[in-house]
């Protein structure tokens, strides 16, 4: 596809600005991944809301983008070799944004892979397990008797917040300075309190080091502007 004009998405979420980076987004923390990477960079993009709880991520026009019917995905029309460049995966598009921009991953390759590999604790690890968590303590695996599937989670989701509290003793950022792995993080910490609202049930006052790192990440101004995208309707 060599235009904006040749992606189906396109024809239901229309660019607004077809020079821009092209965000298909939901303000989850995956899809506030991307947003705050966006306002980071300082990239001109725009962002069009997929709405998840309408289904539009099973849309025919979403598809074409993501097979998976997962949000976020980007189409950035000045890809690598000047053609657009489609891509879905949150920790697929913040790795391209920051070779794209020379921003927020080393180049070094001992501190790239330190880097990436928090990204990948996060993507394996905290992503799928607090979601998890988040479906039996606030959604609709709230309502099944079993105890096990909750307990467990809960469980696992406290031995990831030690990990990070322990990684994070001393440290402003967890790589040293500020990365694509505290992008890919940190939106999933504050779900944990705000969106999930369990904050008591993981024992989060024990955790004064993610405290700290938290209330940094949520002062960045770019956070505060990317937490809010894609707007409302």
């Amino acid at each position: 596809m060599t235009t904006l004009a040749d992606f189906p998405v396109t024809k239901r979420w229309p660019p607004r600005d077809p020079r821009a980076i092209q965000l298909y987004s939901y303000p989850t923390p995956n899809g506030v991944k991307v947003s705050i990477m966006l306002e980071e960079t300082g990239l001109p993009y725009d962002a069009h809301r997929v709405d998840i709880n309408a289904g539009e991520q099973m849309t025919g026009a979403f598809l074409s983008l993501n097979p998976n019917n997962k949000i976020p995905a980007i189409i950035d029309p000045e890809g690598p070799d000047g053609a657009p460049m489609a891509l879905f995966e949150s920790g697929a598009i913040l790795i391209y944004l920051a070779e794209k921009t020379g921003q927020f991953l080393p180049t070094a390759p001992r501190a790239r892979h330190e880097v990436l590999q928090w990204l990948m604790f996060q993507m394996g690890g905290v992503g799928p397990m607090f979601g998890q968590m988040g479906f039996f303590v606030r959604f609709k695996g709230s309502e099944i008797e079993d105890p096990r599937p909750r307990e467990r989670y809960v469980a696992e989701s406290r031995r990831l917040l030690t990990v990070l509290d322990r990684r994070m003793e001393g440290r402003a950022w967890i790589c040293g300075d500020y990365s694509i792995a505290d992008i890919a993080l940190l939106p999933w910490l504050r779900n944990l309190l705000v969106g999930y609202e369990a904050g008591d049930l993981v024992g989060w006052t024990d955790f004064a080091n993610l405290h700290a790192w938290l209330d940094r990440f949520l002062a960045r101004p770019a956070v505060q502007r990317g937490l809010v995208q894609p707007p409302r309707a």
